[in-house]
């Protein structure tokens, strides 16, 4: 079955090589399975990448962008279907509305805003989607540390903790957003 997979990661230029690489082999892996890509709709660092692995490796591509990003985070001109919103809000139900599962791939304060809220969505029981967070390098384990002391202070219950899918791979990400 034909999955479209909503993926979450940096539109910053400054990272390491090797994140714009994982980026690639996500891309290259989800055409593999013959999925679709829903993301950003960015051409630069980590969001291009894996738009154009997706594409070389005959992946549809959809991307959203706010209006007002449409510059700044250089909107990719190849997308199959590139959709302007005019807020990040809309941006985010755009994509959520589009996708099958979702994946964080390393990033920062935009990719931590996207995955917190399918994360709680999920767990709140507004969609049953998977979210998965593809983590090779401990990039997120300060994150999933303070997540976790959230719940062992009554914050969070360990079932909302559990509810997000952390894999070392990207077999093991895409697998697990496979459902």
């Amino acid at each position: 079955m034909s999955r479209a997979l909503c993926v979450y990661c940096g539109s910053n230029s400054a990272v390491p090589r090797g994140y714009l690489d994982l980026a690639d082999e996500v891309g290259a892996e989800l055409a593999a399975r013959d999925w679709s890509l829903v993301w950003g709709g960015s051409a630069a660092a980590m969001m291009g990448s894996v738009a154009r692995a997706a594409r070389r490796g005959g992946a549809r591509t959809l991307g959203v962008i706010p209006r007002g990003l449409v510059e700044l985070e250089h909107a990719d001109p190849d997308a199959d279907e590139l959709i302007v919103v005019d807020t990040m809000r809309d941006r985010k139900r755009e994509m959520d509305d589009r996708a099958d599962a979702f994946l964080a791939l390393p990033g920062g304060l935009g990719t931590c805003e996207e995955l917190f809220e399918v994360w709680t969505s999920r767990y709140l029981g507004m969609h049953a989607k998977p979210v998965v967070l593809l983590d090779p390098d401990d990039h997120w384990e300060g994150m999933l540390n303070w997540v976790r002391e959230l719940a062992s202070r009554g914050f969070a219950t360990q079932a909302a903790v559990d509810s997000l899918v952390v894999a070392r791979t990207v077999t093991e990400a895409l697998d697990a957003c496979a459902g």
